[in-house]
């Protein structure tokens, strides 16, 4: 009497236990996604014996799952969980191929860019007080300079003051690769600066030629104080999962383009090299099109 399927899940189990060494966990993940793959062969296409099993068969059990609303990560991972056991069974010789030779595992939806709100970010210019000393101020000017000039954190540390262009507003920026590029700067901001760059004179005489911003000792600011001061002040308006300086990059880029900034100046102002880098912050402006619809549209 030929062996059934569940025959043959328990020995590709028992294989993972005692020979691959797997972990108690992975092993109860590999049996759900099996089993459940048994569970739907049984119902759809009845007892089915393994040599029996056709591609055509997880197909349709992948078609459900996707219908089920199960993301691209899970398939994934029951695709494998298939793989790796109908590899095992060619290897035993129970089968002369697998099934899964011909089958194709779908594209992981690429994660978007997360960012501020933009009443997060009124919130927190226009609400949360600063204390009235140099890392106060110097905190202040750290946000308000990634967030309206987009900045990576390498770059906004290594900018020095004679960088700022006051006749012309605007920041002379220098990126990856050593490109330099140049960024307009609102009056709001080089008010701030200017503000900035006068209480520098008073705290740290002789420093006007030096990187704009300086901690209290007057020295160039470390990378882990920028992201210190960008996630304690994130915090406070914020519930998002990351709270980085790069967080505040994305706002920048997501805020201009829902705004209708045309994709090739917003490259520009990022510095990317291609296109294809600054394309992902269309997709945030297509969600709030979504939504807008969605809302708005009678047949939506």
């Amino acid at each position: 009497m030929p062996h059934t399927i569940e025959h043959y899940i328990t020995d590709f189990l028992q294989y993972l236990q005692f020979q691959k060494r797997y972990s108690r966990h992975t092993i109860v993940s590999y049996e759900t996604d099996l089993v459940a793959f048994k569970d739907f062969l049984a119902i759809q296409f009845g007892e089915t014996p393994i040599q029996e099993i056709k591609p055509a068969f997880v197909r349709t059990w992948l078609a459900s799952l996707k219908e089920a609303g199960n993301t691209s990560r899970t398939i994934n991972r029951k695709i494998s969980a298939l793989k790796s056991f109908f590899k095992y069974q060619v290897k035993k010789q129970v089968l002369p191929s697998s099934p899964m030779a011909v089958i194709s595992s779908p594209k992981n939806a690429k994660r978007l860019p997360q960012f501020v709100e933009r009443s997060d970010m009124a919130l927190l210019f226009e609400h949360v007080e600063f204390p009235n000393d140099w890392e106060g101020h110097t905190a202040r000017l750290i946000l308000e300079i990634l967030y309206n000039c987009g900045l990576r954190q390498a770059e906004l540390v290594s900018l020095q003051q004679m960088n700022v262009d006051f006749s012309n507003a605007a920041l002379k920026v220098l990126g990856k690769g050593n490109k330099e590029r140049i960024i307009p700067v609102s009056s709001l901001l080089l008010k701030s600066i200017k503000a900035y760059i006068s209480l520098k004179n008073r705290i740290h005489p002789g420093q006007q030629n030096s990187h704009l911003l300086l901690n209290k000792k007057g020295e160039k600011l470390g990378a882990r104080y920028v992201y210190t001061v960008v996630k304690k002040y994130l915090s406070l308006v914020t519930t998002i999962e990351k709270r980085s300086p790069h967080v505040l990059r994305h706002s920048f880029a997501t805020h201009l383009t829902n705004n209708g900034a045309d994709l090739n100046a917003v490259k520009e102002l990022l510095g990317h090299s291609s296109l294809a880098a600054t394309q992902v912050y269309t997709h945030n402006s297509i969600e709030r099109l979504q939504e807008a619809f969605k809302k708005a549209h009678p047949k939506a």
